[in-house]
């Protein structure tokens, strides 16, 4: 079996997001199958631009070629053909335009998979609001998996999605939410789907000595990894632990980890480390006493299941339908809606040791059940065995003509998302056996 993994950006630099997901995926599925990564020069998310390297290359064994970006972005247009989009009527010309504006736009990325997709059995596109993934999988939709990683925003409101969650093979999602909120946007749910998320490369003996030796870390503290952003909830995040530490009896410090695009309070006890290599990142959470998770919007939360098979509770913002989902199903994180909250249940975890020791016992054995590596593994194997006995058609839409495409009958997308369902799901991850979650 030969698969094209299909990703934005790619390499061993880049620590989280979709991009990490996509090359996971890439190898272990290698073990399986023969796996190239298809992808673009690009590193820099908020840019865009071309980075200077090698066309082709191999990553841990993986070949990667890489397809120059047409344009960088332009952050004044781009936020333009946002708000257009988003909180206007517009028509989908606007939307397309808008994608362009996004980047990373690559029209030498999605010719290449045009001509070459019947080389692959599957071609599966990581991050459905990117421009590869868009218009890659419309060129090669007869072989196109889709792995979304679908957030809860304005862009999931957009109308040139809905045919192309129509049009692919299958989906591979990363939650009962995630799930839940594609069907209800586009009525998917005669296409083969099933919830399998990503495993991680965990340690199996962190050093956690190690890591307040080599960082002079003394104490006990609370971690956050990720991108310190605004986007990811960091502001409140500072707020929220300011407060806590007005506390005389809290004694937690904040330990930050990853790339900051957001000034980091002046306080001696939060932290910011940078960015850290997996061996360090992970003997940090070792350390910790919990880790904060204070996004609004995630799909999954990879970093929650790292710490859960470390056997380390999690605090996660529950206005993040996914981030309240995790911390139902696993039994091993508590989720906060206000100050109140958060103040209470930090508390909680800082004083009851007991308390912090189930909580991290049930997420040692969520992560093994359900994000194991042979279980992702197998669940997509699965998926990929289906398919092949299935005909190869292609259902997906195309494009209205010229005209149609510039009529502005689209509502804002914010108030699509507005009427979608909400809520978290208690229900079990889809999957054992591996392809009780596959529907059809």
């Amino acid at each position: 079996m030969k698969l094209a993994i299909v990703v934005q950006r790619y390499g061993q630099a880049i620590n989280g997001g979709a991009e990490l997901h996509a090359r996971y995926i890439a190898e272990h599925l290698a073990r399986h199958a023969e796996v190239d990564v298809l992808t673009t020069y690009a590193s820099d998310y908020m840019t865009w631009r071309n980075e200077p390297g090698p066309a082709h290359e191999r990553i841990n064994g993986i070949p990667v070629r890489r397809f120059h970006v047409e344009h960088e972005r332009d952050l004044l247009a781009f936020s333009r053909r946002s708000t257009r989009v988003f909180q206007n009527r517009h028509s989908l010309a606007d939307e397309l335009r808008w994608l362009d504006a996004e980047g990373p736009t690559s029209p030498a990325l999605v010719n290449h998979i045009a001509a070459h997709a019947d080389s692959y059995d599957f071609c599966l596109f990581f991050s459905y609001r990117y421009y590869q993934a868009y218009h890659g999988a419309r060129a090669a939709a007869r072989r196109a998996v889709l792995v979304p990683t679908a957030e809860r925003d304005s862009t999931i409101g957009l109308a040139m999605f809905q045919p192309l969650f129509r049009g692919v093979r299958a989906l591979m999602y990363n939650s009962p939410e995630e799930q839940a909120m594609i069907q209800a946007v586009s009525g998917n749910q005669n296409v083969p789907g099933i919830v399998v998320g990503v495993g991680s490369e965990v340690p199996q003996h962190p050093r956690p000595e190690r890591f307040r030796q080599k960082y002079g870390v003394e104490g006990r503290f609370a971690i956050y990894v990720g991108r310190i952003d605004r986007n990811k909830g960091c502001n409140e995040l500072f707020e929220f632990f300011e407060g806590y530490m007005r506390d005389v009896y809290g004694r937690l410090s904040l330990l930050l980890i990853g790339q900051s695009v957001l000034p980091t309070p002046q306080h001696p006890r939060i932290r910011h480390l940078g960015f850290l290599d997996d061996a360090d990142k992970f003997d940090a959470m070792a350390a910790a006493d919990l880790l904060i998770i204070p996004s609004y919007f995630e799909s999954l939360s990879m970093v929650a299941l790292e710490a859960w098979a470390l056997g380390r509770p999690v605090i996660a913002n529950g206005k993040c339908d996914v981030l309240k989902g995790q911390c139902l199903r696993s039994n091993a994180g508590f989720s906060y809606e206000s100050y109140s909250e958060f103040l209470a249940i930090i508390q909680l975890l800082e004083k009851n040791r007991r308390i912090r020791a189930t909580l991290g016992e049930n997420g040692r054995r969520f992560f093994r059940e359900h994000y194991e590596w042979p279980v992702i593994e197998r669940k997509y194997l699965d998926v990929f065995e289906r398919l092949k006995r299935e005909p190869a058609r292609s259902t997906m839409e195309r494009l209205p003509p010229w005209i149609e495409r510039r009529r502005r009958n689209l509502p804002p997308a914010q108030d699509v998302v507005a009427t979608l369902p909400k809520g978290a799901s208690r229900a079990s991850i889809e999957g054992e056996p591996a392809t009780a979650g596959l529907r059809s």
